[in-house]
């Protein structure tokens, strides 16, 4: 079976765990921070929160811009459903922005649109949480325009898009976002198990990210009530969470993202040569790549044409059945039940929901060859062949 995603590790990789391991340190010592440093560095933004997971980094950004009850969040309906959650989290509302169903990014003209209208009806959103799904980057630039005309905050949820680039510069520098979280979970493009980062240009938004996911507890002076007991004194001045990378994972990571270019080439070359293959194809669209873009390329998704819901599930069945196994992301956000149940239905979002009735993710992994793709490639046309024969 050819899996769709899987993490490579390597002996430099065990090294560096293992270093850990034997060390003092096991969870809040020096390797988490030198980590935040290295990818913070990288991306050229300022400062870098780990924590365990993206799903936490997402929380602790909205929590950091103040989202509470009484707040609107909007994201992309295409995601996964931590990049809503994380404003349900706060005790706010969420609303979607439907896509672009080329790119399957938040579409700019659609989020233009629902705020022209959310301005005349006094219900401006607090934040937007742009998705930069798959590992290509939205339209930064033109969100960040926004932003300043309705003023809202920008949160990056770039889970996706560790690496990769939007007009020459790296995801992450945060040139037009207020916060920008990466997702290290396994099959993401480095991995420290699990894991995330949050990266921000703003000192006091670090400060109150680093606060949140140590339980709202600090020992620095300026933050406390009252003086000091003694050298042990701490006091929780918020309510934070237990959302802690541990230093065990960040080795890990550090060892990744000395990986991290080579992976991103890799991928692309990948990437490239099922462009090419399925060229030969009418009824096998790959997701369209802004040349202003270098993805990271997370996921490789095409639209197959002519499926319904009946078709669409037997061809990932078949595929399976075959050796690759194929993934669909995502079901769109507002039609599971929670969601449902907050009022979302059927027909709100149409672009979403075309794009989830014909979208397939197909194997790409740094380890996958160039023979496994055009294995992957005719075995999809041979499925799709077959199923739409029945």
């Amino acid at each position: 079976m050819i899996p769709y995603g899987r993490q490579h590790l390597d002996e430099s990789d065990i090294e560096a765990v293992l270093e850990t391991l034997k060390s003092d340190w096991l969870t809040q010592g020096p390797t988490v921070p030198k980590f935040e440093n290295a990818l913070a560095d990288y991306c050229n933004a300022n400062y870098g929160v780990a924590v365990n997971s993206a799903t936490s980094a997402l929380h602790i950004a909205c929590l950091a811009l103040d989202v509470g009850p009484g707040d609107c969040v909007w994201t992309s309906p295409n995601s996964f459903v931590a990049s809503s959650n994380c404003a349900l989290y706060c005790g706010a509302d969420i609303d979607f922005v439907d896509i672009d169903l080329q790119t399957g990014n938040m579409c700019v003209d659609a989020l233009k649109h629902k705020l022209e209208n959310a301005q005349a009806n006094d219900c401006l959103p607090k934040v937007v949480i742009p998705v930069h799904f798959a590992g290509q980057p939205c339209d930064m630039a033109l969100i960040r325009v926004l932003s300043k005309q309705y003023g809202f905050y920008v949160i990056e949820d770039a889970s996706h898009a560790v690496g990769a680039k939007y007009q020459n510069q790296l995801v992450g520098s945060c040139e037009y976002s207020d916060i920008c979280v990466f997702s290290f979970h396994p099959v993401k493009i480095i991995t420290t198990m699990e894991g995330g980062m949050a990266l921000t240009n703003d000192p006091s938004l670090a400060d109150k990210m680093r606060m949140l996911r140590s339980h709202g507890i600090t020992n620095d002076p300026a933050r406390m009530t009252e003086e000091s007991h003694g050298p042990w004194y701490y006091e929780q001045v918020a309510l934070g969470f237990n959302y802690r990378m541990t230093d065990v994972e960040a080795a890990l990571g550090l060892s990744q993202l000395n990986k991290l270019e080579d992976f991103l080439e890799k991928r692309n070359i990948l990437a490239r040569h099922y462009d090419s293959l399925f060229r030969l194809y009418s009824n096998i669209f790959p997701l369209t790549q802004s040349n202003d873009n270098y993805s990271s390329y997370h996921l490789y998704v095409v639209k197959v044409d002519s499926l319904d819901s009946d078709k669409h599930a037997k061809l990932i069945s078949e595929l399976r059945e075959r050796g690759i196994f194929a993934h669909v992301h995502y079901i769109p956000i507002h039609l599971q039940p929670h969601y449902k149940s907050l009022g979302f239905k059927n027909g709100d979002y149409p672009n979403a929901e075309h794009y989830y009735q014909q979208a397939v993710t197909l194997p790409l992994f740094p380890d996958l060859t160039l023979e496994e793709v055009e294995q992957v490639v005719d075995t999809l046309s041979n499925a799709v062949n077959s199923v739409n024969s029945k």
